[in-house]
């Protein structure tokens, strides 16, 4: 008897603490992801939060990775700006790479970031931001500029810096933007006509 009243009012405590600060939580983790996702947006105007209009797309789809993309479409009043696109590159070195790419409405990189990786330390860890500049060399390039041939490290004949001692890393983010570039291209209009916050199916580049 005396357990169970101790763990009825240690369950209460816990569901009253958990009231009081859910609210201040959730804040904080939108503040956080706000803060993680405007460098990809680099250069342009804007004025809506970033993580207003939120459109899940579960697999398959024609984006990198296999688990569900996340895009987060952004806007100037009620003009589409740019959205952005968490994606996972298949085939890094050392697993899927979880990226943050940004595309403007004309197409364009905004800003490229790696959310998530296991790669080498020293060698593939050098595309994060903190540790190398290698992932500004996307900005401001789009599915034509370069060529899309053009779109592979300088390795294998193309035009993006590879990392001394990787290759397997950079070649699998280039791959990944240049897929994302093409998901943007083919479905520009059905990524800003879908509702938002869409959970489970979806029909916007679904195969």
């Amino acid at each position: 008897m005396t357990l169970a009243i101790i763990a009825a009012f240690c369950t209460s405590l816990v569901a009253i603490t958990w009231q009081l600060t859910a609210e201040r939580i959730a804040s904080n983790k939108k503040e956080w992801l706000e803060r993680n996702l405007q460098p990809a947006l680099a250069g342009l105007f804007f004025d809506s939060p970033v993580t207003e209009s939120m459109l899940l797309i579960p697999p398959p789809h024609e984006l990198p990775g296999s688990e569900t993309a996340i895009i987060y479409r952004v806007y100037a009043g009620e003009e589409p700006v740019a959205a952005l696109f968490v994606v996972s590159a298949r085939d890094g070195y050392a697993g899927p790479i979880r990226l943050l790419i940004g595309i403007a409405m004309d197409g364009t990189v905004t800003g490229v970031r790696v959310l998530e990786h296991r790669e080498t330390p020293g060698l593939g860890d050098r595309v994060e931001i903190t540790k190398s500049d290698w992932v500004l060399q996307f900005d401001g390039h789009s599915l034509r500029d370069p060529a899309a041939p053009r779109w592979a490290i300088k390795g294998d004949g193309g035009d993006f810096d590879e990392l001394t001692g990787a290759s397997v890393t950079p070649r699998a983010i280039v791959n990944a933007i240049r897929e994302t570039l093409s998901y943007f291209d083919a479905n520009r209009v059905a990524v800003f006509a879908a509702p938002a916050e869409i959970e489970g199916e979806s029909s916007v580049g679904s195969k």
